[in-house]
């Protein structure tokens, strides 16, 4: 199924139903690593409706523990074309082991990853310590002790990072070890057997 085709889809929610959630898909704009719209005119601005739930009781969670503080989503639904573009951009490069291989399937394209930060109450996006789509060590969370030793990452950075993975956490999402913006809903290979990918 294309992405064009989900409004109307019991299994996909879009995501300006979600109460409480900012959306500014960074792909749907020039403010990403390829520097380009990647998703042009087709709304992206889905997940499937597992992963949405999730996400809005991590938004919960976040309110309660943070008040006046909100999540932001960066991406959420990626189609499988957009994924081969990003693969083919970063292709010869070491930058490539950040992007999923189109063979086995992003778990953006089910819908079922979303890549988020905080806003504080002010608006503004939590310093994490890096942008999103900083493809360098210094996004790994598995890497923050180290970086926080020689001084490269700040323990305010650190705990930024640590209240977005609580609230995911809550929602039932899964991050990764390379990029503290993505978190994953669900087991990834359960995802790829079981769910329907979006083209």
């Amino acid at each position: 199924m294309r992405c064009e085709d989900l409004p109307g889809h019991p299994d996909f929610v879009a995501l300006p139903a979600l109460d409480g959630i900012v959306t500014e898909l960074r792909y749907a704009s020039a403010d990403n690593f390829v520097g380009r719209d990647l998703y042009g005119r087709v709304d992206c601005a889905w997940l499937h409706r597992e992963a949405a739930d999730g996400l809005m009781q991590a938004a919960r969670w976040l309110a309660d523990a943070a008040p006046g503080h909100r999540l932001l989503v960066l991406d959420a639904l990626r189609p499988h074309r957009v994924q081969i573009e990003l693969w083919d951009f970063l292709a010869g490069t070491p930058m490539q082991m950040y992007v999923a291989d189109p063979a086995r399937g992003s778990i953006h394209s089910f819908g079922k990853a979303v890549d988020v930060t905080v806003l504080d109450p002010e608006g503004r996006e939590l310093d994490m310590g890096t942008a999103f789509d900083d493809l360098s060590e210094l996004s790994h969370p598995a890497l923050e002790e180290g970086h926080l030793i020689l001084g490269k990452i700040t323990e305010a950075q650190i705990a930024n990072r640590q209240l977005l993975r609580s609230a995911m956490t809550v929602g039932g999402f899964r991050g990764i070890n390379s990029e503290w913006w993505h978190f994953d809903h669900g087991d990834r290979d359960e995802v790829r057997r079981r769910y329907l990918r979006i083209e």
